[in-house]
């Protein structure tokens, strides 16, 4: 055994899976056991690689514009959430459509529709591009303007300030998010905020065990994917911390030279990202000499969320 290699591995909790992505996959696989294979997923029903090509290899087929759906077939909308564009084309192309969009992100586009009656604008906190992002500022056709960061809440212009809201991408830095909803407080003070902050349960939960991990190790390894916002935002916060931190899509991805001279390395993973990743990763720190693992105490979850209406086997 290497002397300069890591002798302990301390494990996150919680980490991996959250309610929504168990769903959104329970999802596909129901639809494949029920209807059989293909069954068409808009966009990956998680950002995780694993994830994606094990439900290839069941039958399940990724694809980005609906045009390449065959008519009359089972549609599935990823976790993530869709336009409302996305949801009439769907219709009218009459698909089986079955909606794996994460609850929490149903919550977000529910008090949009119900404050644009009310004559409402919108800001919103969220990196663009981001499949979530798309879907909620599609819920509308106007009136929602994205802002990245601080800089961009200074440049925002909405049409009137009397009637505005803030919602938020649900799988942000918290701490992030935070400074950037000051920073539009104290621009727009009179914004109107959500009763229940948008950023979910298991997105704050996960960078909780970040920072309480960071403090106890001197190298941190996320598992999950390039894709996935909630993983580089663990990644990212460990380094804030002033901890190096490194993101592994799989064990094979990770480097004995990260281990090198570090006595204790810290492991978590994004919300997307399966547990069988996790042991490979612990198997593969092993290999390179860790002799101990510890896991942390933490928050236990039990959210579940309820699957959609006729995908009972």
């Amino acid at each position: 055994m290497s002397a300069a290699a890591a002798k302990e591995i301390l494990l996150a909790e919680p980490r991996g899976f959250c309610a929504g992505v168990d769903r959104a996959i329970e999802i596909v696989e129901r639809a494949l056991a029920k209807f059989g294979a293909p069954i068409y997923v808009r966009h990956e029903i998680v950002h995780n690689t694993y994830v994606v090509n094990d439900l290839k290899s069941k039958g399940a087929i990724f694809i980005e514009d609906l045009a390449e759906v065959p008519p009359g077939a089972t549609l599935v909308f990823s976790a993530h959430g869709v336009s409302k564009a996305v949801q009439e084309e769907a219709r009218q192309r009459g698909f089986h459509v079955f909606d794996a969009t994460c609850p929490l992100v149903t919550k977000v586009h529910v008090e949009v529709a119900k404050l644009a009656r009310e004559g409402y604008e919108f800001i919103m906190i969220g990196h663009k591009g981001h499949p979530e992002v798309e879907g909620t500022m599609g819920q509308l056709e106007s009136g929602i303007h994205l802002v990245e960061d601080i800089d961009d809440v200074a440049r925002v212009q909405p049409g009137q300030t009397e009637k505005l809201a803030v919602v938020t991408q649900t799988t942000l830095s918290v701490d992030d998010a935070a400074g950037i909803a000051a920073a539009v407080r104290q621009r727009f003070p009179a914004i109107r905020e959500p009763k229940q902050q948008d950023i979910c349960y298991a997105t704050q939960n996960r960078q909780d065990a970040v920072k309480v991990l960071s403090q106890q190790v001197e190298v941190v390894i996320v598992v999950g994917s390039p894709t996935s916002s909630n993983s580089n935002r663990l990644a990212e916060l460990a380094r804030k911390l002033g901890v190096d931190s490194y993101m592994v899509d799989s064990a094979d991805e990770l480097q004995p030279e990260w281990l090198q001279g570090k006595v204790r390395v810290g492991l978590t993973a994004g919300a997307s990202a399966p547990e069988l990743l996790v042991n490979q990763v612990i198997e593969r720190i092993r290999a390179l000499g860790a002799v101990s693992l510890q896991r942390m105490d933490g928050v236990e979850e039990t959210m579940k969320f309820p699957l959609p209406k006729g995908l009972k086997l």
